[in-house]
């Protein structure tokens, strides 16, 4: 009998954990912006969002140019682009918000929300990162964040739905389908 009420018990609970992991959405978060304001990423609900952690010094660096032009194409019918400056890779990301920020405007004429810089891997990586990178907090899978310009793929209602390569083109037919759905 306590065996039987010691299994049951057991078995509720990784389920509630399960169920509050699936309960947990995007916009449970609140992050800087790049000008050092908080930010609920609830402000975002109902569109798809791709989130992109970015590097100004990176052989991928040249993906601001798309990132823009998909932005601007499609930023008025539901969807938006939110980067997240990081330097975890080759140090590639050294600069302050400030000097990120005036790269990203005047190298690329970047409009789309920029956060703060943050750590998107290792002991420090941002809570929303845990979230995007471990199934037992967002509820569908488990991935690792590889390099620069790694895109994750937020649904209308704040669900992971994926994520696309750092080399992948912000512009593939992936991502594009996806936004068109």
């Amino acid at each position: 009998m306590k065996r039987s009420l010691l299994i049951l018990i057991s078995v509720l609970f990784l389920s509630a954990i399960e169920m509050n992991a699936q309960e947990k959405t995007f916009y449970d978060f609140t992050v800087k912006s790049i000008d050092g304001k908080d930010i609920s990423l609830s402000t975002f609900e109902g569109k798809k969002i791709l989130v992109v952690n970015t590097a100004s010094k990176c052989g991928n660096t040249p993906q601001y140019k798309d990132l823009e032009e998909l932005f601007e194409e499609y930023g008025d019918n539901g969807f938006t682009i939110i980067g997240f400056p990081a330097n975890n890779f080759g140090r590639q990301e050294p600069g302050t918000n400030e000097e990120i920020k005036e790269f990203c405007e005047v190298n690329y004429g970047v409009t789309f929300p920029m956060m703060a810089k943050i750590s998107v891997k290792g002991d420090d990586m941002h809570p929303l990162y845990q979230w995007l990178t471990s199934k037992s907090e967002n509820g569908v899978m488990d991935s690792e964040v590889t390099w620069n310009f790694q895109k994750y793929m937020i649904d209308e209602q704040g669900h992971l739905v994926g994520y696309v390569n750092p080399r992948e083109n912000p512009k593939s037919d992936k991502i594009i389908d996806w936004i068109k759905e």
